[in-house]
């Protein structure tokens, strides 16, 4: 009986040793972006970037006022949330109506160009959260909002009116 119970008090100590000895797969570094509402959609929430150790990063899209098993195309623009018809820089992992969230590892843009977290935090850039990605409903934006040095730019009432991306 001393063996099965001291058999068992290894067991859970070793299984307790592994659970605590688990090691993140980030840095610890992050920035987090609010998201505004788009349209006339009650729709906003927050954009956090989170460093990876490799480099990379990992984007989270949290919002509020999404429902049903719609998914909204996430896409990152060059130039601020006022710049119509802004190139896209990557295509997202799309935000999950139920939920309100999505979870997209970035290394690279579009056109294959190498990107780090530290390249992201400094991009002029805006994501933009779509209520569709097909039809009049592409063109209607859920929630939006800088990032990188696209924050800094000085806005008249604190908000930037949201364009309308380009159609391809």
């Amino acid at each position: 009986m001393k063996t099965v119970v001291g058999f068992l008090a290894i067991f859970f100590l070793a299984i307790a040793c592994q659970e605590s000895e688990q090691v993140s797969e980030f840095t610890g570094n992050e920035t987090i972006y609010a998201l505004q509402k788009g349209s006339d959609y009650e729709v906003s929430g927050i954009l956090t970037l989170k460093e990876r150790k490799d480099g990379t990063t990992t984007v989270l899209v949290e919002l509020s006022g999404t429902e049903g098993t719609v998914k909204h195309p996430v896409h990152l623009h060059l130039g601020d949330l006022s710049v119509p018809g802004a190139d896209v820089a990557a295509l997202l992992s799309p935000v999950i109506g139920s939920t309100g969230k999505s979870e997209t590892r970035v290394d690279k843009l579009a056109d294959e160009t190498t990107i780090t977290y530290a390249d992201l935090i400094k991009i002029n850039a805006c994501v933009k959260i779509h209520l569709s990605d097909t039809g009049a409903e592409r063109d209607i934006i859920l929630a939006a909002g800088n990032i990188g040095t696209a924050v800094s730019k000085n806005v008249a009432g604190g908000r930037v009116g949201v364009s309308v991306c380009k159609s391809e």
